[in-house]
């Protein structure tokens, strides 16, 4: 495959009329990796994707590919491919011509055809379909087709606008993997738009999470889950406990905060300015039965339980005034909790985190 594929993003703005889509963001994306723009509807990342596709022109800004700006070139004139929610297949071509449009397009031998056509099928394992049309096909094998229609062309950056947005929840987990290891196999860039953060999560890299046109964090999954920046960035990728903050002091010993009329103790080296809520994963909050005192302990009751099937959530309304999610691991045994039990919730310093109030996400489902 085509090597190189090196994407830079500068200071990248986008209006539509007095709509600002893209607000001055700068992005790099590493040659090679599987790189996903995060966000709800309307954030701006398909916009993003389009102009690094050439459908859409900058209003300021540069976008680099291997050190070229790319920004005023037509997508013919650009070493991208895009596969798109429809796959936007020919219904009257087989699998085999599908793929091969794109190299008859350019004029490449029969012979050459031939053997490119046949390794990229192979390696999508549809080689024993090639000569079946698209109709006769699944949704997942269909998304492969595009895939390999794309990937043909040896493009040096693949961008993906939500492809697997029209599949159904487990097609689309399986897919997730087949997707990430062929990534991997090709080794080329990837640039994935969606509004999942499981799929982020589970494929990316890296991963840049986009609000209102601008960027609020980059970085890789493990980094962005579990250190976020912003409110933002804290809710939409994943579940969050979310808790203002009344007050904040600084000792020998660290960072404390005041939550009600409790403090607690943070293991975050530096607060950043105007933080005003803590955050804890639910998967951190710890449960005991019955009230005890010590470091980060605030007494509660329990207002529910819900069964999640590998997992339950204890909903726990505390005494400072707020409810938090616990999620207990799903071991076999007989949940220890029922609603109305009193309670300690414990949260570990090293799960809390301070930060920056910027909103919170709408969880919007539709496509972006």
């Amino acid at each position: 495959m085509t090597s190189g594929g090196h994407v830079q993003i500068e200071q990248l703005v986008k209006h539509f009329g007095d709509f600002i889509a893209v607000d001055d963001i700068s992005i790099t994306m590493p040659a090679g990796q599987f790189f996903s723009l995060l966000g709800p509807s309307g954030c701006g990342k398909t916009t993003t994707l389009r102009m690094i596709a050439g459908f859409e022109t900058p209003t300021t800004g540069r976008i680099l590919i291997d050190g070229t700006d790319v920004a005023g070139l037509t997508p013919n004139r650009r070493n991208v491919n895009t596969v798109f929610q429809s796959y936007a297949l020919f219904p009257h071509l087989s699998v085999f011509d599908n793929v091969a449009f794109g190299l008859r397009r350019k004029h490449v031998s029969r012979a050459e055809i031939r053997q490119r056509v046949g390794r990229i099928l192979e390696m999508v394992e549809l080689d024993a379909f090639a000569s079946r049309r698209p109709a006769r096909m699944s949704g997942g094998q269909q998304q492969r087709v595009a895939l390999a229609r794309a990937l043909v062309c040896e493009p040096a950056v693949l961008l993906l606008d939500e492809p697997l947005g029209a599949l159904d929840a487990k097609l689309r987990k399986n897919l997730q993997l087949e997707l990430k290891t062929l990534q991997q196999n090709v080794g080329i860039t990837f640039v994935y738009v969606t509004h999942d953060q499981e799929e982020a999560l589970t494929m990316s890299d890296q991963i840049a999470v986009m609000n209102g046109g601008k960027v609020e964090q980059i970085g890789p999954p493990e980094e962005v889950y579990e250190r976020p920046n912003t409110t933002f960035v804290a809710d939409f990728l994943g579940t969050s406990n979310l808790i203002d903050i009344g007050g904040q002091r600084t000792d020998p010993s660290g960072t404390w905060v005041t939550l009600g009329d409790q403090e607690v103790f943070l293991d975050q080296p530096e607060i950043p300015e105007g933080a005003s809520r803590v955050v804890i994963r639910p998967e951190r909050v710890q449960v005991e039965a019955g009230v005890s005192t010590g470091l980060n302990h605030l007494v509660g009751q329990v207002a529910h339980t819900v069964y999640l099937g590998n997992s339950v959530k204890l909903v726990v309304q505390l005494h400072i005034g707020v409810s938090v999610h616990a999620l207990l691991q799903n071991t076999g045994s007989e949940i220890p909790f029922r609603a109305g039990d009193h309670v300690t919730v414990v949260m570990p310093p090293s799960a809390l985190r301070a930060l920056r109030d910027t909103g919170v996400a709408d969880h919007d489902d539709s496509a972006a």
